[in-house]
């Protein structure tokens, strides 16, 4: 498989596994320690299950679920990047917002892959826009229109992946505080609607787990496991992204290898956290040393041919100017006003900074990989989009100038 997207050899899988009536589990010892025939519960269930209907419908054809996943994900993620775009500056910087993500590799890599990645970016993007929509909304009636869809928004993302769980509160927090910066009031009943439609979510997810394993697993079993490894001793203060050969599993303790998929997930996390007891000066300094993985835009002689291209390709040329829009946005936003941090926060903007700093953070805390910062790329992309407007008027308000004076 191409750098990257091997967790679509899983998915494929356990895709087939569930079709042929063995339900969520492997046929033999599979990532991350859990062994044949024994439940799993550390994919994403809501992926696996559109994986099964696409087989179910046209049998074993990964092509057709690629090209059905590439064709609605490059639609909607496209557009949703525009109505962002739009919601935060203006209608031709979401326009070029849009443009940039039609052709920004890492999408394109990655919009076909049989992972959560694509889906999962767009139902970030999704969730982000009706939020916004809903701070801004005066109309009850919308209120719980937004809400509802807020909550099904909301849901698909953390059925995706479970990380969105822990940005949550921050969304609701500036959506709330938005809506009394504007005078609107808090937005009390669609808010306890979208928590409704969430927990709907979750809770058939926790019943079934909790019958399968025993014990309450909310979504998924993956968190102890990352936290584990992540912030294991054996990287000292300097983070390696991905570690060679058999060395994650190797690093389970003997003791624990006999435990099933969810205690050891809840067991990896315990001892995840005392290691940082243990030792929270080397945790601080290995998070900061995670920086360079996350944010990394460089060519590297230890990256394939193809990395190094869509990676310098896309966020390589993409972040300089997402810096200039971000220096942009902040200094418009500023204009000698006194309450410029509440402006900020209250604003479009400040949700997509909020969203970029917690989701970054979440990630400089725990583990580290290129493609979990894809979200953040999605939501930078009004910020390049603004640089290259600004840019442009420039250099034309420059030539307006140069032909006056040629005329003068």
């Amino acid at each position: 498989p191409l750098p990257g997207i091997f967790d679509q050899v899983s998915y494929d899988s356990l895709a087939q596994r569930v079709l042929a009536g063995y339900g969520f589990s492997f046929a033999e010892l599979h990532w991350p320690l859990t062994r044949g025939g024994e439940p799993t519960a550390h994919w994403s269930y809501l992926y696996t299950l559109y994986l099964a209907a696409i087989y179910a419908m046209f049998g074993h054809e990964p092509i057709i679920a690629r090209l059905l996943q590439a064709v609605l994900v490059g639609a909607a993620q496209t557009y949703l990047i525009y109505l962002v775009a739009e919601k935060a500056f203006s209608r031709s910087v979401g326009l070029i917002a849009a443009a940039i993500s039609a052709v920004y590799i890492y999408f394109v890599y990655y919009g076909a892959t049989l992972m959560t990645e694509p889906f999962y970016i767009t139902a970030i993007l999704w969730s982000l826009l009706l939020a916004i929509r809903l701070a801004e909304s005066d109309s009850r009636t919308q209120d719980i229109k937004l809400g509802l869809a807020l909550g099904i928004a909301i849901g698909i993302t953390i059925v995706l992946r479970q990380v969105f769980l822990l940005f949550i509160p921050f969304l609701f927090i500036w959506m709330w505080v938005a809506r009394i910066k504007r005078g609107l009031g808090l937005p009390i009943v669609s808010t306890a609607l979208s928590f409704v439609v969430i927990a709907l979510f979750i809770l058939p997810i926790s019943l079934y787990n909790q019958s399968r394993f025993g014990r309450f697993v909310l979504l998924n079993t993956n968190s102890g496991y990352a936290f584990f490894w992540g912030n294991h001793p054996i990287y000292g203060t300097q983070f390696i992204p991905i570690l060679p050969g058999e060395t994650y599993q190797s690093l389970i303790p003997e003791e624990l290898r006999g435990l099933d998929e969810a205690a050891l997930d809840q067991a990896l996390l315990q001892r995840g956290v005392q290691f940082i007891i243990d030792d929270p000066k080397r945790y601080v300094l290995l998070s900061f040393s995670r920086i360079p993985a996350y944010f990394m835009f460089w060519p590297s002689s230890d990256s394939s041919l193809i990395s190094n291209i869509s990676r310098v390709g896309s966020f390589g040329i993409a972040f300089p100017f997402m810096l200039y829009g971000l220096i942009l946005s902040l200094s418009r936003k500023h204009n000698g006003n006194r309450n410029y941090l509440l402006n900020l926060f209250t604003s479009p903007v400040g949700l997509l900074l909020t969203f970029t700093i917690i989701y970054a953070s979440i990630h400089l805390l725990t583990w580290t990989l290129i493609r979990y910062r894809l979200p953040i790329d999605a939501v930078l992309l009004p910020f390049a989009a603004l640089a290259l407007s600004t840019l442009y008027e420039q250099v034309r308000r420059k030539d307006h100038v140069v032909n006056m004076e040629a005329i003068v």
